[in-house]
Order: structure tokens, then C-alpha cells, then sequence
């Protein structure tokens, strides 16, 4: 029996970690994260890459019931905010609406001109947009600012599927 109580009083009981189980531990940690934050930086880009998508169909909707009201004189084509040509003089005329045709009231076609997520300013939304007119060729990079044919990003920007941004 006293060989036993030795032995107990000999046991050392350990608590805590050793030094080489806390090595191992966070080396199994940086492992793990250099593998996840490359997939977390691949999923907010792609978040983006959705509300660009998302924004840009938004908008060009809204434009292509613009010039479906105009032709189908829904709307006044004697108002300002529509050209010649049956598109919006302007991005800023989706969101104030125009005036239907024999009637006080006004259409609006967007609540807010939506911003492009690749553009790191948050102020203008208006401005984050690179713009077409009907008359500009499509590959032009320069607004002929007769009205509003379509839009597009001005980030330059490679997305995830190697296009660009700017020709989404």
C-alpha cells in the first residue's frame, strides 16, 4: 500500500498546454486561415460583382421603360427630360419622374439612381456610371450627352470570369 501512496504523490497532475502544443495549435491556426481568407476575399468580391449586375439591369430597365413610355406616348414628348430620340436627357430623370401625357401626374421609373459598388465614392451615385447616348458608337468611351442609352461601370477592374467591369 505505501508503494501505491508513493507513486500518487510522485504523479504530477498538468494543467494547461506545453509549450509545443500551443506551436502546434497555432500553426494548425495559420493554416486554416490562410487557406479561408483567400475564399473570403473571392466571396465579397463576388457580392459586388452580384450588386453591379443587380444595379446595371436595374437602371437599363428603367431606361427601356422610359423609351417604351415615349414611343407608346405614355408619357409627354414635348418635356424636357426625354430627347428627340425618346430617351432620358439624364440619369437624375428616372428618379424626379416626368409628367404623363394629358394628366397632372408624374411617372417615376427609379426610387434612387442605384451606385456602382466597384466606386469607391459614395457621394454622387450619378457620377459612377459611364454613360452612352443613342448616337455614340458602342465601343465609345465618351458620352455624346444627347440622352441616356445605356450605362455602364468605369472601374477598370478584371471580374472574377476575366472580363471587365466596364464592359458588363
Amino acid at each position: 500500500m505505501e508503494a501505491g501512496l508513493v507513486l500518487i504523490k510522485n504523479h504530477k497532475s498538468t494543467k494547461g498546454f506545453s509549450l509545443i502544443e500551443m506551436l502546434v495549435s497555432l500553426t494548425i491556426l495559420g493554416i486554416l486561415a490562410s487557406v479561408a481568407i483567400p475564399f473570403a476575399e473571392v466571396a465579397v468580391v463576388r457580392k459586388k460583382e452580384y450588386e453591379l449586375r443587380e444595379n446595371l439591369r436595374t437602371v437599363r430597365e428603367a431606361l427601356d421603360e422610359f423609351y417604351a413610355d415615349w414611343q407608346g406616348e405614355i408619357i409627354s414628348r414635348n418635356d424636357e427630360g426625354s430627347s428627340r430620340n425618346g430617351y432620358p436627357v439624364s440619369l437624375s430623370i428616372l428618379v424626379e419622374g416626368v409628367p404623363l401625357k394629358n394628366s397632372q401626374d408624374i411617372r417615376k421609373y427609379l426610387r434612387r439612381i442605384p451606385r456602382d459598388p466597384f466606386n469607391e465614392d459614395i457621394t454622387n451615385a450619378e457620377e459612377h456610371w459611364a454613360l452612352r447616348s443613342s448616337q455614340d458608337e458602342p465601343d465609345s468611351t465618351l458620352w455624346g450627352g444627347e440622352d441616356v442609352f445605356d450605362i455602364r461601370s468605369k472601374s477598370d477592374r478584371v471580374a472574377l470570369d476575366g472580363s471587365n467591369y466596364r464592359n458588363w
